[in-house]
């Protein structure tokens, strides 16, 4: 049944090109369970065969995963916390999984948007406490867009790569390493803001 749903979400993607990647992405962000680790290799492997181009699909992939993750920041912003809980299970929210983002939230407030977009589950509800919240908006867009870039990039760089070959191969060495990567990738954004704030520092000295 799972197989049969995300081949025909492959199929979908594939025949609709930059409006494919960025349903998929507006839906995962808002979230509904349609995880990017199905869309975004797909967009890559449409990169590497000419459907798209690589440039213009994390263009399109960073677009709509702040528009999806707008959705669900509006929720959360004027539902509250006792709409999610009510009726968040006829949008595919799970208490369990809306708990474990909002305690992330609670724990490192803001910057928690930045770091929940590269932790599985609360990447993708990190939205929902956000709006509760009231977040600043701005600072909810710029922290939300900085997680996404490298996550975004590294999967649809991995599916332009290594093809059809992704699911079968490369996925599950993913999987096994995730948090590995994921903590690189933390490092790596961290010390490219670190090295901008120091660049501006010394300019103005």
């Amino acid at each position: 049944m799972l197989e049969s749903i995300a081949n025909f979400i492959i199929d979908v993607i594939n025949s609709l090109g930059y409006f494919g990647i960025a349903a998929g992405m507006i839906l995962e962000s808002a979230c509904i369970p349609i995880p990017s680790e199905l869309i975004l290799p797909i967009a890559g492997t449409m990169a590497a065969n000419g459907v798209v181009g690589i440039i213009g699909a994390n263009l399109v992939a960073a677009i709509a995963s702040v528009l999806g993750s707008l959705l669900a920041y509006t929720v959360g912003y004027y539902g509250g916390r006792p709409f999610i809980l009510k009726y968040g299970k006829y949008f595919f929210v799970k208490e369990e999984h809306f708990y474990k983002a909002e305690r992330t939230f609670i724990k490192y407030g803001s910057v928690a948007v930045f770091f929940g977009r590269l932790i599985p589950l609360i990447r993708t509800f990190i939205s929902l406490p956000a709006g509760i919240a009231k977040m600043d908006l701005k600072k909810f867009i710029t922290y939300s867009l900085i997680g996404m870039l490298p996550w975004n990039f590294l999967l649809i760089f991995l599916g332009y790569k290594f093809g059809n070959q992704f699911g079968k191969k490369v996925m599950p060495i993913f999987h096994q390493y995730e948090y590995i990567i994921l903590g690189l990738i933390v490092v790596a954004v961290l010390l490219l803001i670190l090295r901008s704030v120091l660049k501006k520092r010394k300019a103005r000295a």
